[in-house]
């Protein structure tokens, strides 16, 4: 997992979701490749996608379900998860997640 990016263009407008108990924060790297940045506070969640994403858990232990199965995988601090393309995922999140998720196109 990347710890520190550089030279990226950053968009100041926060992304806002579930009044406020997930936050993020889009940027650009100098390859053009579209990531955010953000927070999860605790709960459970459910999300779609519209390009697969690459997950990098940065904080946090997320417990995550993959559309399509039965069985809930936890991940830690240094681990990744992917989420195919059109598709949803649910979070079940206990303290902080801090993430970056890379948004990757088809």
């Amino acid at each position: 997992m990347q710890e520190k990016f550089e030279n990226v263009t950053l968009v100041s407008k926060a992304n806002i979701y579930l009044d406020g108990k997930v936050t993020s924060r889009t940027f650009f790297t100098p390859a053009g490749e579209r990531k955010t940045a953000g927070v999860f506070l605790p709960g459970e969640y459910e999300f779609g996608t519209g390009d697969a994403e690459i997950m990098d858990v940065v904080q946090g232990n997320p417990e995550v379900m993959l559309a399509g199965e039965t069985e809930w995988k936890k991940f830690g601090p240094g681990e990744s998860f992917s989420i195919p393309g059109n598709s949803s995922f649910k979070l079940k999140i206990e303290g902080i997640f801090d993430y970056i998720c890379s948004y990757i196109k088809e």
